[in-house]
This record gives structure tokens, sequence and C-alpha cells, in this order.
């Protein structure tokens, strides 16, 4: 492999001008996701299947030509498990690459699980074994060693004939639209926000809660939020997930009681006080103006039978069609439609996973007419 760093505006400005002059690239990311809530870039690699640049955006001024190439619609970019890069892109640049392919979204269609890894599809369809050793490694640290170099190198470097392989098994298959779209919905997932006022319900157990307590619940995980944002640090590096659940369930207003509840004193010491003034505020919102209480789908007269019907028919398709059972669709998407299909409105403009593209003609509709049968 011959690479070159990119340090420089210049030198930056000159690959991302000849990769805009082929028909699609191929990019990954390098980054740190331990104690922050936004992930910390440290690498871009790009290869233009002539030029792989190891771009160090650390010591680049202005990275525009890079964002432009992001968007640039005539080049493809071309990706691997590439849902947290996407979240990288978001967070550096303000926006995600399109039009753009995931290998393992790609692979999926060929009868791989949906989890199957770089290293495993390259030594299956190219013979050649990498050096994984270097994955866990601090990518902000400078100077990067040659071995760590050479890791993110391999990652693009062997990107470009496994796609090559990839697309030519998919188009044959005719799966190459369908592969689009699922990147695409993959985009469209990793690139929606969270909105504040409703991470309430995303707290593990909050289903336990009654009313009153998950008024308590709901301004304690909006400030989470908020401050995790504001600071750039872990949700659970503000406040532990689980001791926010147990300040709603048992009105928390005192540092004694935290301390009994084993709580983090770190975290006592430094958002304590603000915990304590915000369950004091919201014990005294009226009655009415408590969110309702969160219903699982999972409790509701006739979910566990209607459940195995459609998770059944799903098995059936997936025999037929050679995709696995969870790529076609997983708990969560069959629970989304089951959800929609139960909702007397139906809204049009939110449709489930299973009732949008590839999915639709290929089971959604067939499970839909279950559910309303």
């Amino acid at each position: 492999m011959n690479y070159k760093i990119i340090d420089t505006t210049p030198a930056l400005e000159e690959v991302c001008t000849l990769a805009s002059q082929v028909d699609c690239v191929m990019l990954d990311t390098e980054f740190v996701r331990t104690r922050t809530y936004f992930p910390q870039l440290g690498l871009i690699q790009l290869y233009d299947g002539e030029n792989l640049s190891l771009i160090d955006p650390s010591c680049i001024d202005d990275m525009s030509s890079f964002k432009q190439l992001l968007k640039d619609g005539s080049v493809l970019k071309v990706l691997h498990a590439c849902g947290e890069d996407l979240e990288v892109f978001k967070q550096s640049f303000g926006c995600t690459p399109f039009p753009m392919l995931d290998t393992q979204i790609m692979a999926a269609f060929l009868g791989h699980g949906l989890s199957t890894g770089f290293a495993t599809l390259v030594n299956e369809y190219l013979e050649v074994e990498l050096d994984k050793s270097e994955s866990r490694t601090d990518w902000l640290a400078r100077p990067l060693s040659l071995r760590q170099l050479e890791y993110a190198a391999a990652d693009v470097y062997y990107l470009m004939p496994l796609f090559e392989l990839l697309y030519q098994k998919v188009d044959q298959a005719g799966w190459r639209e369908a592969a689009l779209q699922e990147s695409e919905l993959l985009i469209e997932k990793r690139s929606s926000e969270s909105d504040p006022e409703q991470v309430f319900k995303d707290i593990k157990g909050s289903w336990q809660l009654t009313p009153k307590q998950l008024a308590i619940l709901k301004p304690l995980a909006t400030w989470r939020l908020k401050e995790a944002i504001t600071r750039d640090i872990a949700l659970n590096f503000v406040f532990k997930e689980q001791d926010l659940w147990a300040v709603a369930r048992f009105g928390i207003t005192s540092f004694k009681r935290m301390d009994e509840e084993g709580f983090d004193q770190r975290e006592i010491r430094r958002h304590g006080e603000k915990v304590i003034t915000i369950v004091k505020q919201a014990e005294m919102i009226n009655e009415d103006e408590w969110p309702a209480k969160i219903e699982r789908l999972m409790d509701k007269p006739g979910y566990k039978q209607i459940f195995k019907t459609i998770k059944d028919e799903v098995k059936q398709v997936s025999l037929s069609s050679g995709l696995a059972s969870e790529f076609l669709a997983s708990k969560k998407q069959l629970n989304q439609l089951i959800s929609w299909s139960w909702n007397a409105q139906q809204d049009p403009e939110y449709l489930p996973d299973l009732m949008t593209g590839w999915r639709k003609t290929l089971l959604g509709e067939k499970l839909y007419s279950l559910l309303k049968g």
C-alpha cells in the first residue's frame, strides 16, 4: 500500500479534486468515543483507486473541500458498517456522504449476517487476513505509529476490491436498488436527533413508573441530555441512568438518600443540588400536566400471538429469499409495524420501515394483511 498523509489545506484540496473526478471513492474514519457525547474524529481515510490519503483533521484549518466531496452527488461513497461514521461526519461537517453504499448492507443482501465484520468479508472474498489489533487504539494521540497508519490505510485499500466483488454479485442477484435504499435508510436514522422532551421514554424501566414519577423523570432526562450535549460528555458521565430512574422513583430530595442508594459520589457532588432542585420543581406540577403512563406494546392483549404469527411469516420469506430474518425484519421493525397498524391514525408521513422501499413488496404488505386480519 502506498499512502500519503494529508495534513495541509492545499494537499486536502488536491486529493479531493482528484477524488471528485472518479465514479466512486472508499471512505472510512477513525475516532474515539469513550467519555464524550459526540465521537471525536481522529483520522479520515480516502481512496479513489489511485490515491490513498490519510487525512489528519487536527492539522487542517479548512476542511471545506472534503465537505464538498461528501455532498458531491456525482461520486458514490463506499463505506463499511458506517453507522457511527455517519455520526462523525454529521457532527464534524454538518452533513453525511451522499450517495452512499455500505458494504455490510450489500453483504447482507448476499445472505451474510447484518453484523458481518470487514475483516471477515475480506478474508472470505479476497483471501487476505487483516490485522485488527489497532481497532481500539487512541486515534487522537500524535504522532500515529506506522502500525496505526498501515491499519487505517488497509481499511480503504481492501474496501475497493471487496466493494467491486459485492457490487457485481448484488447486481446479479437483483438487489442493487434495494442496497441503495437500505443505505439511505441508514443515513436517515443516524441523522435524526433526540427530542429532549421525549428522551425520558428511553430511560430503562421508565414504563414501570407512575405518571407522577414520570413527571419527575421527564425534566431530569431533558436536563441530562442538554448537559451532555453542551459539555460534550457521555450521558452516564453526567448522571447514571439507573440513578436518574431511582431519583424519579423515590422522589429523592436529599444528598443523604442519594448516598444511601449508592449513587456515584462524583455525580452527587457535581449535580446533586441541581437534581434536587429539578425534583422539587417537578413535584409542583399539576396532575393534569403529568405524562401519560408508558404502555409497553408487549403488554397489550393479543401481542404475543400476533408477533409469533408475523415472525413465522418472516422466517418463510427468509427461506425463500435467502436473506437473514433479522435483516428482513428486526424485532424493533416488527414492533414498529404492529404499533402503526394498531394505531387508528396510521400517519402516512411516518410509515414503518416494513411499509417502505424493498421491504414493502417483499414482506411488509403481507405482514400488514395478517395484522389487519
